[in-house]
């Protein structure tokens, strides 16, 4: 898809995709899976306790399996989660810009999005969202908040005391938290990402997981659904059919990469800070209208591109003018006009020629 997508004289640094050897042990437990014949149903916890563990190792955080799912993707997992806790024409409150799809599933499923903006440098605004919890539930209905965490496509890792905020707000408002946590692996050097729900008071609040990101396994799809414990009675309600959707080749690639892909999600992130510098360096000579700010979470870079006096889709003019294949900005809802979204997880010469070309294109 990356690749297809555009002309071949397009450089591709959108869809969120690394440009990155499979990791070893993944590699290794594909094999094996295929060389017994091993392509069938997927079964068992496997997956669950896999991600528990890496979540006690890098995170103080543990959970049991028995208030799990393995769900085919995140977004899907969000979707089924969402139809357990709201209904038709209920609200969803998203923290814009977000990730795109939020927008898509939400609304094909005929519930409302509510805006609850994020600040200027990408934070949460506890005034905003608690507006908009209040919006949310004003009416008869349910309410659920979808919380990006990291935040794509800012980057930014919630602190544990916005977390706090946002479980206060909830419970105020009677708000069903729903934490969209893929990127959760994806933190620089130095920082923490904290699951939501470790945070005291989330027991009604639920967290999508994958190693779908971390370790570059779109393709191969799975991810768990995780129930505080005072959800796990709706958890249980999902539906058994959902739980056929998973790739059995994907909860072996994903349990593979949670048990066994430490060194090499290690020398991932290295290379990713190394990429984040390169960028900021690049961008500071070249196109220094532009302002990146390198965020501690995803490989995803938000460019704000007002300066250039581009329009509210400065991709567009990368794309027609220098060949290069940006995810524009205003698809990510209010507060996107006018910015970018740019994969830097791809090797220093893309970056280069793609900084070079988007230099050319103004």
């Amino acid at each position: 898809m990356k690749w297809r997508t555009y002309p071949p004289d397009v450089l591709p640094l959108w869809v969120a995709e690394m440009d990155v050897p499979l990791a070893g042990p993944v590699a290794e437990a594909l094999r094996d899976a295929i060389a017994r014949g091993d392509t069938g149903y997927p079964a068992g916890t496997d997956y669950a306790e896999a991600l528990a563990a890496f979540a006690g190792r890098h995170w103080d955080w543990d959970f049991p399996p028995e208030r799990t799912a393995v769900v085919p993707d995140v977004m899907m997992g969000i979707v089924e989660v969402l139809k357990l806790i709201t209904g038709p024409g209920d609200t969803v409150v998203v923290n814009s810009p977000v990730y795109t799809p939020f927008y898509q599933f939400v609304s094909h499923m005929d519930r409302r999005v509510v805006e609850a903006p994020l600040t200027a440098e990408g934070r949460l605004d506890p005034d905003t969202l608690a507006a908009a919890f209040a919006r949310a539930g004003s009416g008869s209905g349910s309410a659920a908040y979808l919380l990006c965490s990291p935040h794509n496509p800012t980057g930014t890792v919630h602190t544990p005391d916005e977390l706090a905020t946002v479980t206060e707000l909830a419970r105020a408002h009677g708000v069903r938290v729903v934490a969209d946590e893929i990127h959760a692996p994806v933190v620089r050097p130095g920082a923490r990402h904290v699951p939501y729900l470790s945070v005291p008071g989330t027991e009604r609040a639920f967290s999508l997981m994958s190693a779908s990101k971390a370790w570059n396994l779109a393709g191969l799809k799975a991810a768990v659904a995780v129930a505080g414990e005072d959800a796990a009675a709706d958890l249980a309600r999902m539906p058994e059919e959902v739980g056929h959707g998973p790739s059995h080749l994907g909860v072996i690639a994903h349990t593979a990469a949670f048990r066994h892909g430490g060194d090499w999600l290690s020398a991932l992130l290295r290379g990713l800070e190394e990429n984040r510098r390169l960028l900021a360096g690049l961008l500071e000579r070249r196109l220094p209208e532009i302002r990146y700010r390198p965020q501690d979470g995803t490989f995803l870079a938000w460019l704000d591109c007002r300066a250039l006096d581009l329009g509210d889709d400065p991709a567009a003019a990368f794309l027609e003018r220098g060949r290069v294949a940006l995810n524009p900005g205003p698809a990510f809802g209010t507060g996107g006009a006018g910015h970018a979204r740019l994969n830097l997880a791809t090797s220093p010469e893309v970056l280069e020629e793609a900084v070079s070309r988007m230099a050319s294109a103004v």
